[in-house]
């Protein structure tokens, strides 16, 4: 797949940037990830170019960190923590039935494109567990009963 001419020529500009940085790729990707929200392979070619850095190194740091995403994310991440603490309180019943409302499995995006699923290793909220977050927003002490109100408490927010 090629990349439209536009987003190159942005991806570029994003690049060079950075270029008096001394360790400049880390920032490179954020502010990649930051506008696209997504960092594909055919960008991630554009950067290994600019950069004169191996695409298989890009790649690593890419699929390395939980924080990059080689496709596109839903308008609402939903992240379930399955972290120690989360996870000793049965976290990942949270995020069974997260995939069972949404019907995708961890990792995938809804077909509507409103939801993506991630089972992360910690959200920073273990005195609260088990939780999940939503686009920054901390859900505390869940329990699997109140996770289908909650996703159509975002379902509504696109009706209205």
């Amino acid at each position: 797949m090629k990349i439209k001419s536009e987003v190159a020529a942005d991806v570029r500009k994003i690049c060079a940037s950075y270029a008096n940085e001394p360790s400049p790729l880390m920032m490179v990707l954020s502010a990649i990830q930051k506008k696209y929200g997504y960092i594909p392979l055919e960008v991630q070619e554009v950067v290994s170019q600019e950069m004169n850095i191996p695409v298989a190194e890009i790649y690593g740091v890419v699929t390395f960190y939980g924080f990059f995403s080689l496709n596109p994310k839903g308008k609402y991440v939903v992240n379930v923590c399955l972290g120690t603490a989360c996870y000793v309180k049965n976290s990942q019943t949270l995020l069974d039935k997260v995939c069972e409302v949404l019907e995708v499995k961890p990792g995938e995006t809804t077909e509507d494109g409103l939801f993506t699923v991630d089972a992360v290793r910690c959200i920073g909220a273990c005195a609260l567990a088990p939780a999940m977050m939503i686009n920054g927003q901390v859900y505390p002490r869940l329990t699997p009963a109140q996770i289908p109100e909650i996703i159509d408490s975002y379902r509504k927010k696109e009706e209205a």
